[in-house]
């Protein structure tokens, strides 16, 4: 397993409630509902930036 670092996080009480919440119905750690969602977020950023590397190239015009 890879090695995990600690690091403080602060967010509004607001936010980590619903959090909280999320995290329940999924059956998962506050913890590690916030890396699942950090995760999905990380793989979405790169499929729409292989989109954008492939429209780039077929725009053109030659």
């Amino acid at each position: 397993m890879a090695e995990k670092k600690a690091f403080v996080l602060r967010v509004n009480p607001d936010m980590l409630k619903e959090l909280e919440i999320w995290a329940q119905q999924d059956f998962r750690s506050l913890n590690g509902q916030i890396e699942f969602l950090l995760n999905e977020a990380l793989k979405k950023q790169k499929r729409s930036k292989a989109k954008d590397q492939k429209s780039d190239g077929s725009d053109q015009i030659q």
